[in-house]
This record gives structure tokens, C-alpha cells and sequence, in this order.
């Protein structure tokens, strides 16, 4: 099926940035939609950032002006640029593809990858 593997997360200082990566491989044709989820400790994982074939992308209010999503040419992989990082972006982000076949929509997930903002 289609496998997502994340890189980037880390430590970082409050103020400061970081890049997230996701690739995706196996049957990556028709991947209709890629972005990021988080789950911080305490809380229900939440939508981050989004990036639709086609030209659509959503964002999550708190990260508005501060994140921005992407995807490469061949939209098998997404890329979120985390900047001006805040204390309450710490959490596990998760990547998410959703794939459309025969027109049945599947949902795939990361084992996400561990963001600490701390001074």
C-alpha cells in the first residue's frame, strides 16, 4: 500500500524553526491530499497543515503565518517549515496521505515524529 516515513523533528528553542519531511513510497499514484497532524500530551490529535491536488491548501488557525506546507513536483513528498516556533507546538506530528482509488478514499498515517520547543 502507500508507507510515510517522517524526518525533521527534534529540539528546538522557542522562536526558532524546523523542518518536517514526509516521503511517501509503495503505491503512491493518486495521492489526493498529504499534510500533518499533531497530538500533543493531553490532547486530540489536530489538524496542521494540508496540501490538496490542485492548489488547495488548509491550515490550522494557530499556525497561520508561521507554518507553511508544500509538496515536491512529483507530490510524493510533503515538507512542513515550521518557523517561529512557540511552546504549545510541542507534540508528535503525524504525516497523512489520503489516496483515491476506484473512487474509494484511503487514509494513511506516519509513526510521527517528536517536535520539543523548549528554552
Amino acid at each position: 500500500q502507500v508507507q510515510l516515513v517522517e524526518s525533521g523533528g527534534g529540539l528546538v528553542q522557542p522562536g526558532g524553526s524546523l523542518r518536517l519531511s514526509c516521503a511517501a513510497s509503495g503505491n503512491i499514484f493518486r495521492l489526493y491530499r498529504m499534510g500533518w497532524y499533531r497530538q500533543a500530551p493531553g490532547k486530540q490529535r489536530e489538524l496542521v497543515a494540508t496540501d490538496t491536488t490542485g492548489g488547495s491548501t488548509n491550515y490550522a488557525d494557530s499556525v497561520k503565518g508561521r507554518f507553511t506546507v508544500s509538496r515536491d513536483n512529483a507530490n510524493n513528498t510533503v515538507t512542513l517549515q515550521m518557523s517561529n516556533l512557540k511552546l504549545e507546538d510541542t507534540a508528535i506530528y503525524y504525516c497523512n496521505a489520503v489516496q483515491i482509488r476506484l473512487g474509494v478514499s484511503y487514509n494513511y498515517w506516519g509513526q510521527g515524529t517528536q517536535v520539543t520547543v523548549s528554552s
